[in-house]
């Protein structure tokens, strides 16, 4: 199948989803087919005009920038690799904790046995151990010519803007610009809106009426299925389930937010989820925010692992509040909860 033909699957795509096909997203999809090409039988990459070796593609939420880049991805009968951010750079830390010399040059020539090309979703930096290890991490990835697609809500001057010792963050900067096409895909309306939603698994405000009818939906949902008690061990930690449906789990945002967890246990948690019910999950603010930081990368990670969701929360999605410190990322976590909350999906048969 040629590349050129990725325009028309994406185009039936958008049909067969009732998605309106948006100006903007097609000369995204028109770029990518410039971007990258397939090359001999063996479908060897190769890039043309100034041999740019990352597709950099930034927006605000709900444009769209992920259904692209999944589409593509799919479409792409190359070895390659896809990963959120976090996990990817947890997959780097847990190799160069067992690698100690070389680590780097090391890891990706690993990555390079495994992969032609790596799509990291939702790029975001937001801690100083990243930041530093960023720029020399890229540099080598480039050099063995491995090929890059990412998405980000931030554009790259911005990446880590305000973020500690930035000055050390900057060499990545330029060495991501000049080996990036970076553009950005601007859309009026959030594409996750559009579909049929009217947030019969998101309950507020958190009340006895809505825990009522959480817990009345929860024991239809698990009636016939048995319960265990699970424990996911995660580096020397422990995620107590204490109630394992099958792969049906109920927690309250306190126990999943309000603890010393993070990226790593919600991929843990993920791979045995089906339907996570989170309740009780507040409005946020500035004493809040770490708790909130928490919430934003769960979701992320339940986004990635396509985990369907009911929640409870203090005030619906629209109207409910953000710390100043998380306010740009929390609107792509409201924009991935109408997707993830939304009836449309089937989520358990």
């Amino acid at each position: 199948m040629s590349i050129k033909s990725f325009k028309d699957s994406f185009i039936k795509f958008c049909e067969i989803n009732k998605f309106e096909k948006n100006v903007n997203q097609l000369k995204i999809v028109d770029l990518l087919i410039n971007f990258i090409n397939y090359k001999s039988k063996f479908f060897h990459l190769f890039f043309k005009s100034n041999e740019k070796q990352c597709f950099y593609l930034f927006g605000g939420v709900g444009v769209g920038k992920t259904m692209i880049f999944n589409h593509f991805y799919e479409f792409l009968k190359i070895p390659k690799q896809r990963l959120h951010f976090n996990e990817f750079m947890i997959n780097f830390h847990d190799f160069r904790h067992r690698n100690k010399e070389n680590s780097i040059f090391s890891f990706v020539k690993n990555l390079k046995k495994k992969a032609e090309l790596i799509y990291l979703d939702e790029f975001q930096v937001t801690n100083i151990v990243d930041a530093m290890i960023l720029g020399k991490l890229f540099e080598t990835i480039f050099k063995e010519n491995i090929k890059v697609i990412i998405t980000s809500n931030t554009k790259i001057d911005e990446l880590y803007k305000d973020g500690l010792q930035r000055e050390q963050f900057l060499p990545f900067i330029s060495i991501i610009k000049k080996n990036s096409i970076q553009r950005e895909l601007i859309i009026d309306e959030d594409y996750r809106k559009l579909a049929p939603n009217k947030m019969e698994r998101a309950f507020f405000p958190i009340n006895e009426k809505t825990t009522f009818k959480i817990n009345q939906f929860f024991r239809e949902l698990t009636k016939d299925k048995q319960s265990k008690k699970i424990t996911l061990n995660i580096k020397g930690r422990e995620l107590i389930i204490p109630h394992f449906y099958e792969g049906i789990i109920k927690f309250d945002f306190e126990d999943l937010c309000n603890k010393n967890i993070g990226a790593e246990d919600y991929i843990k948690l993920a791979e045995v989820c089906k339907f996570l019910i989170i309740q009780n999950i507040p409005n946020f603010n500035e004493n809040n925010s770490n708790q909130q930081q928490r919430f934003i990368t769960l979701i992320d990670i339940l986004y990635e692992k396509k985990i369907f969701l009911m929640i409870s929360l203090e005030n619906n999605l629209e109207n409910i509040s953000s710390s100043k410190r998380h306010a740009k990322p929390f609107k792509r976590t409201l924009s991935r909860l109408y997707e993830l909350t939304s009836p449309k999906d089937n989520f358990i048969t």
